[in-house]
């Protein structure tokens, strides 16, 4: 199989010497280029929209140019892993491994995020702007019908696969980026993102997080689940405390 895997950077970083990864620096249009990086700016693309749709312009560029009878993203800080414990950068992943997952499934995806006490539609509102996931309903709702009984369900959930992370066989994988892009090329027209904070303003990227299980459970793809290993500390203090404030007090 010729699986390769695009791990999203905008920086030099560390990165995987298995020859299935292939580190492309997104966001490049008008910045000069990493050694050893491909840019995303090369071929059909969308890098200059990277301010709006983070590490989805190196899904884009994959999708339209990338060859492979099965493709993944990743991040330069976040790849699959075997599960345990010890060396981060030993536990990523192998080529073989990955394809040894994908065995018997379409795609390969990381272990869900639980927020427990939120649901994914509320922990979306108290972080960034409701009116961006009720805007993404509207379209579902007028243009793809279809999808709309499993978008009301996963937003009642309160978990998901979360980091635009996935490997996915070839077919499954042009699917997925067709109808991913043409929904939020439509969400791109409607929303204003005038006086969004700059965080806020990665709106694109962050609702193909909660679009991804909405296709899977319409389309029935088969899936295999993963961990993800985090090569930076993650702060877990700072980040519980940050999610009850946005909980308890609402977005800022």
């Amino acid at each position: 199989m010729n699986l390769r895997v695009v791990v999203a950077a905008h920086k030099p970083y560390w990165m995987p010497a298995d020859p299935v990864y292939l580190p492309v620096q997104v966001g490049v249009a008008g910045k000069e280029s990493i050694p050893g990086y491909t840019r995303d700016d090369s071929g059909e693309n969308i890098s200059a929209k990277n301010p709006h749709y983070c590490e989805l312009t190196g899904l884009y560029w994959a999708w339209k140019n990338l060859p492979g009878d099965a493709i993944g993203l990743a991040h330069y800080r976040r790849h699959f892993a075997r599960p345990g414990r010890g060396d981060k950068k030993a536990r990523v992943m192998t080529g073989p491994e990955l394809e040894q997952a994908l065995n018997g499934v379409q795609a390969v995806l990381p272990t869900p995020r639980n927020y427990w006490i939120e649901t994914n539609y509320s922990q979306y509102a108290h972080a960034h702007h409701a009116v961006d996931l009720d805007t993404t309903r509207a379209i579902l709702s007028e243009e793809w019908p279809a999808y709309l009984p499993a978008y009301d369900r996963v937003m009642k959930r309160t978990w998901g696969h979360r980091f635009n992370m996935m490997v996915m066989r070839r077919e499954t994988f042009d699917a997925w980026c067709q109808w991913l892009f043409a929904v939020l090329g439509r969400l791109e027209e409607r929303l204003d993102l005038t006086g969004y904070s700059r965080n806020d303003a990665r709106v694109f990227g962050f609702v193909s997080e909660r679009l991804l299980d909405v296709w899977l459970e319409t389309e029935g793809v088969t899936y295999r689940e993963v961990p993800v290993v985090f090569l930076e500390n993650q702060h877990w203090g700072k980040k519980i405390a940050a999610f009850l404030r946005r909980k308890l007090v609402g977005h800022n």
